[in-house]
């Protein structure tokens, strides 16, 4: 993931100044990089090595959207949302 399009996300989930380590920056760093590695496996089915990285990012990101929910469950709808995800 280049540097200016991380920045670009972190700057929209922020919740405020300087904050990267929210769970809603993580989650949205999260799945630009879930939607990176999907487009590298179309084109490299035997890959399995990223294959397995990609399944401990959506487990990660699972895990992050569970907080999120058991916290606040409007919150988390709006985050899926903005996010284009499945529930």
């Amino acid at each position: 993931m280049e540097k200016e399009t991380k920045q670009a996300i972190i700057k929209e989930f922020a919740q405020s100044e300087g904050d990267v380590g929210s769970a809603d920056v993580q989650i949205a760093v999260l799945s630009a990089r879930i939607k990176e590695i999907t487009d590298h496996l179309k084109s490299n089915k035997k890959d399995h090595s990223s294959r397995r990285g990609l399944i401990a990012m959506v487990n990660r990101r699972r895990k992050l959207l569970n907080y999120v929910n058991s916290k606040d469950h409007a919150k988390y709808l709006d985050l899926i949302k903005r996010l284009e995800l499945r529930r």
